[in-house]
């Protein structure tokens, strides 16, 4: 196979170490170079005085984990970096060293084999730290709150079975005073606020519970521990509006899909990044994202199998989406949704809303245009003769005799 590289580099990279393999071609002689380096900030930059003094042009390394990605940002801007799949270069089974991996990732470099991962600007990049580390926070915040609630359940405080939200206005007077050492369920169901007035009687039933020393000290110091987490996120919400600012833009097109508020459509911006040219086609980006229906077939016949493996962060935020465009009212979406889960589940029916949400932002991102909702009709309007089959299956399954007539014009 012909080569198209004269001078590269394949690097395998640990947590400690990263091996480097240079593979530089002089007239028809091709030469090995190895050395080792730390992961150090010193040693990534003597790495990258080392490719120079060899002349390479392209590196390429795989990309587990995070351990990349500071070698990635010491030679960013010196050479043409190629970042590949793990799953896509993995070498041939048998005498598996650091070495024979870095040299295996070069020659596949030196012949063109590795199909470069999509690494977004270093503006991007930034913000997807922030909107990552703000999902971590909020999957804390929950998990805070459970904890919680299951401290009420053990001194049989079954506030959750009342309120609707615990650690709402109301909520939160009832759990102040548990903390003040008041235990009187009538004193506690007072400061109920609004509507929760009217459900006082219940309170009072639901808090009679046998709230014990014990169980008000677990309380303070959840408690505390939610309020953290919660003076971080406003903080860090601060921080990202201050990144989002260049991308204002962009964000005002987002958010005018059903399902996407401006914290989702910062995370998912993060993750896709503003330039859809990057992508080929909007099956590249779906693919990407792992929105897109996996695809097995043997002996010419093809079955059943999973969605393929995307970008997780993503697929996450818009399934969040797909779940909140599923209850938005007149929208194509949860129209979309309802189809899918009479037939297939709710679980594939999200995919396949965040699947649709995935192509309207590749084109809304690519336009420049706002979302035009088809409305919660469209799917009848598609295809008549379905809908009106379907609707009569369902009534004859009912036990009805249908007759179908034209209405008069």
């Amino acid at each position: 196979m012909e080569a198209i590289l004269e001078r590269c580099c394949g690097l395998d990279v640990h947590q400690a170490t990263v091996v480097a393999c240079a593979l530089t071609e002089t007239g028809r002689r091709m030469q090995r170079t190895r050395r080792t380096f730390r992961t150090v900030t010193r040693d990534l930059i003597a790495l990258r005085e080392w490719l120079a003094e060899l002349g390479v042009t392209h590196v390429a390394m795989e990309s587990t984990g995070i351990y990349w990605v500071p070698v990635f940002q010491v030679l960013e801007g010196h050479v043409e970096i190629v970042l590949g799949n793990a799953q896509h270069i993995k070498n041939v089974p048998g005498r598996k060293t650091d070495v024979n991996d870095s040299e295996w990732i070069a020659d596949l470099l030196r012949h063109g084999l590795i199909r470069a991962s999509f690494v977004p600007p270093a503006p991007i990049r930034e913000l997807r730290v922030l909107t990552r580390h703000r999902r971590q926070l909020t999957n804390d915040q929950s998990r805070i709150r459970n904890r919680i609630l299951k401290l009420l359940e053990t001194a049989n405080i079954k506030l959750s079975s009342v309120v609707s939200d615990v650690f709402g206005a109301s909520g939160r007077a009832m759990l102040n005073l548990l903390l003040d050492g008041v235990t009187d369920a009538t004193a506690l169901a007072r400061v109920a606020k609004g509507r929760l007035r009217s459900k006082i009687p219940e309170l009072i039933e639901a808090l009679e519970g046998r709230f014990a020393e014990s169980h008000r000290f677990l309380l303070r110091l959840e408690l505390e521990q939610l309020a953290g987490v919660e003076q971080q996120l406003v903080r860090l919400d601060v921080e990202i509006e201050s990144k989002l600012a260049p991308f204002e833009a962009e964000i005002a097109l987002l958010v005018t899909i059903p399902g996407i508020n401006r914290v989702l459509a910062a995370a998912i911006l993060a993750e896709l990044g503003p330039d859809m040219s990057v992508f080929p086609t909007v099956r590249h980006a779906a693919a990407w994202a792992g929105t897109c229906p996996g695809n097995k077939q043997t002996g010419g016949k093809s079955r059943p199998t999973s969605a393929r493996k995307g970008n997780v962060h993503l697929l996450t935020s818009l399934t969040m989406a797909a779940l909140v465009a599923s209850r938005t009212k007149g929208s194509y979406l949860k129209a979309k949704f309802w189809r899918i889960k009479a037939r297939r589940g709710q679980k594939r029916a999200l995919v396949a809303v965040a699947h649709k949400l995935l192509i309207a932002i590749y084109h809304l991102l690519r336009d420049k245009k706002p979302f035009h909702d088809l409305g919660d009709a469209y799917l009848d309007r598609l295809r008549p003769a379905r809908s009106k089959a379907l609707l009569v299956k369902q009534l004859e399954a009912l036990g009805y005799t249908v007759t179908l007539a034209n209405a008069p014009s």
